[in-house]
């Protein structure tokens, strides 16, 4: 049985001072939103990609994201698969099809925010498996992801995603899938862009995985880069949320 609104801890951190000295603070702040103003956008994650220790990541977790999906669309959400660079595989699909009708809004001008560097180095392009050159290895969104074409839509175009907000009323958009420091950031569709149009974004924390090799500044283990871009989103872009927030709603 769905559930007409979702109470979701949403998590900051905040430079704070204390005793004279500067700590960043990690902070809760306890919302309820309406289902029917909120959308779940589920980026790039693809039936295959060109490292090897990304593809086990990701494999490792998309059957939660398939349950955080199919919970999320029992509840009210509208979902929206975002597989960059496969649209020609959908172009005839329903769910292709319902947000190229969507009646085009024109986003506004971005909003000044500040963008610090990343607190890893991914110059490299963060294969940890040894791959050194990115190939387009992708043909589809991963098969373990199911799409409902009744309701749901496909884009990896941020103006089409903006358009289909404005015209269903939704301005809160919660964000899984890959990669953190790149696609789940940059994408035109992605956390970065959003944030500038004035949406209210946030990441889900526990499904997202970086493109980062250790043998990189600063390094350190695959799971704490990790866990250091999360740290940079929470600090500088939009506050994160837990997988169980929507798999169990209050």
């Amino acid at each position: 049985m769905g559930t007409d609104s979702l109470k979701l801890a949403l998590q900051r951190q905040e430079l704070v001072q204390t005793d004279g000295y500067h700590i960043w603070e990690s902070k809760q702040k306890h919302v309820e939103i309406p289902t029917n103003e909120a959308a779940l956008l589920v980026c790039d994650v693809w039936d295959n990609h060109w490292c090897r220790g990304a593809r086990e990541r990701l494999n490792a977790m998309v059957t939660r994201m398939n349950q955080v999906v199919q919970a999320s669309r029992a509840n009210g959400l509208q979902i929206i698969h975002a597989p960059s660079g496969t649209m020609e595989y959908y172009d005839d699909t329903p769910s292709r099809q319902r947000i190229l009708k969507i009646t085009p809004v024109l986003p506004p001008e971005n909003l000044e925010h500040p963008d610090p560097p990343l607190p890893i180095d991914d110059s490299d392009q963060g294969s940890d498996t040894g791959e050194a050159s990115p190939v387009a290895a992708w043909r589809q969104q991963h098969g373990s992801i199911e799409i409902d074409h009744q309701c749901d839509v496909i884009s990896d175009d941020g103006r089409e995603v903006y358009s289909l907000l404005k015209n269903r009323g939704i301005d809160k958009l919660l964000i899984m899938g890959v990669h953190t420091n790149m696609c789940v950031l940059e994408r035109s569709f992605a956390i970065k862009q959003m944030v500038r149009w004035g949406i209210h974004v946030a990441l889900i924390r526990d499904l997202t995985d970086t493109m980062y090799n250790p043998a990189m500044p600063p390094y350190v283990d695959h799971a704490e880069g990790t866990k250091l871009v999360i740290g940079y989103i929470e600090k500088f872009w939009c506050p994160t949320i837990e997988s169980q927030e929507l798999l169990n709603p209050a």
